[in-house]
């Protein structure tokens, strides 16, 4: 199973960066290539949640999504759902780890690609691995120069 992972170190409050880091709504703040991200239904029960949403990239292309939150652990379990091309299937998993210098981010996404995508797996996860680097980056800047504002 090919597999794409990439962590880096936020300073900051993990409960803090794990809420605003799975608000899909600010997703497109966030991320550099979603300009949608709409929530389609929450269900919460005690420390885990369930969000279904859909997103949209820059170049228009909407596909649908769920997410399982577990605040208690900070983990974040992620399935691609329709249309799932150009994938067979894409599974994420995000985790949060308190470290010394504030928090270790992890993204984990197991995936295969479609046979009929014009991209192999080798090829996508050379391109997820630099794609999550750089928006991971995003991340940390945008939310320790939120840190910063707060004091």
């Amino acid at each position: 199973m090919p597999r794409a992972e990439a962590s880096i170190i936020i300073a900051g409050d993990a409960d803090r960066i794990f809420a605003i880091t799975n608000d899909i709504a600010r997703w497109p703040d966030l991320f550099l290539e979603y300009r949608g991200a709409r929530v389609l239904s929450t269900v919460r029960h005690e420390r885990f949640a369930r969000l279904d949403f859909e997103l949209t990239n820059a170049e228009g292309a909407t596909w649908r999504s769920w997410r399982m939150l577990d605040y208690e652990q900070r983990i974040a379990i992620a399935q691609r759902q329709a249309p799932l091309f150009p994938f067979k299937y894409m599974h994420l998993t995000w985790s949060y780890e308190p470290v010394e210098q504030g928090v270790k981010m992890t993204w984990v996404q197991d995936f295969e690609m479609d046979p009929e995508a014009p991209t192999s797996n080798e090829q996508a996860i050379t391109m997820m691995v630099a794609h999550m680097q750089k928006n991971q980056e995003r991340f940390k800047n945008v939310l320790e120069a939120e840190k910063e504002k707060v004091g």
